[in-house]
């Protein structure tokens, strides 16, 4: 199933909802880092909140940066979305392995340690706009709920989910998010926590063969849920030649003198995609006359 992410609306425009199915960009990010089960859980994770978000944003050139900084072994992990939920990410220490927490599962929470959960928003303003919350659990999808009520004062619910196979390849992988706007009724309310309580989680629901729309219709069971969009959402990266080539000009004429010296071709490393670039001796003469 390609990856994509649906829109709704329930209960009169009472509710707003996304759902996404990301195996593929999930299993992309765990090739392209060679991510461990639990970093691939993390970052899929948030990979997966961070489409949604971005599909969230209402102007096209808005970007989305989502930043977790734990105390855990993982380090940090970082993704950036677009309003067409493009999204790129990478964690600062992939290749940890931990066991099972008591339930048997990827132990995420551990991996990420206590810490921040950060939310900027470009929108082409002078300042961009940030959130910070403490880590409530470490889970992500519950920090995440606990940052759309803090800093947004948007009652939600998010769940998220990734589920390896045992070749450690990606199996499923996916979410949701649901909001309350502002005056929604009582009865609303508790038709909603309800069908939440219903849920037991994003991974399961997909191993049924549920789809994002399916798993909309569950969670709004009773309140008329709307499909309004659909959307692709594919794990991109935008670095190029020109841009890694800005990047070392802006080092400066001394830095580059000094690679220059050393005579060997350089090797550059994207941190979203891993990818490398190869600058020879000849490239970095040429862009030393344009360094300050």
């Amino acid at each position: 199933m390609k990856d994509y992410i649906v829109r709704a609306t329930a209960a009169d425009n009472q509710i707003r909802a996304f759902a996404a199915t990301t195996q593929e960009m999930v299993e992309f990010a765990r090739g392209a880092h060679n991510t461990s089960p639990v970093a691939t859980a993390a970052l899929g994770r948030l990979l997966t909140a961070g489409a949604m978000m971005g599909a969230m944003q209402k102007n096209e050139t808005d970007v989305l940066t989502l930043k977790v900084r734990g105390g855990g072994p993982l380090g940090g992990i970082t993704v950036t979305a677009d309003a067409k939920a493009n999204v790129k990410g990478y964690v600062d220490h992939p290749d940890v392995i931990l066991p099972p927490n008591a339930q048997g599962k990827l132990d995420v929470a551990s991996a990420v340690g206590v810490g921040m959960l950060q939310v900027i928003k470009d929108m082409g303003l002078k300042e961009p706009y940030v959130g910070q919350t403490v880590l409530q659990t470490s889970e992500i999808a519950e920090d995440l709920t606990y940052y759309f009520a803090t800093s947004e004062q948007v009652p939600s619910s998010v769940g998220l989910g990734v589920l390896m196979e045992k070749n450690n390849t990606v199996k499923r992988a996916g979410g949701f998010v649901i909001q309350l706007m502002p005056f929604t009724e009582d009865s609303v309310i508790d038709k909603l926590e309800e069908n939440l309580k219903d849920v037991t989680s994003v991974t399961n629901m997909l191993e049924e063969g549920m789809t994002p729309e399916d798993i909309l219709e569950k969670l709004l069971e009773g309140l008329n849920p709307v499909i309004t969009e659909r959307m692709d959402t594919t794990f991109t990266c935008n670095c190029s030649d020109e841009k890694i080539e800005k990047m070392l000009i802006s080092l400066g004429k001394e830095e580059l003198q000094s690679m220059i010296d050393d005579g060997e071709t350089i090797e550059v490393n994207c941190h979203f995609c891993n990818s490398k670039y190869h600058v020879p001796v000849e490239k970095l003469q040429s862009l030393l006359k344009l360094a300050l």
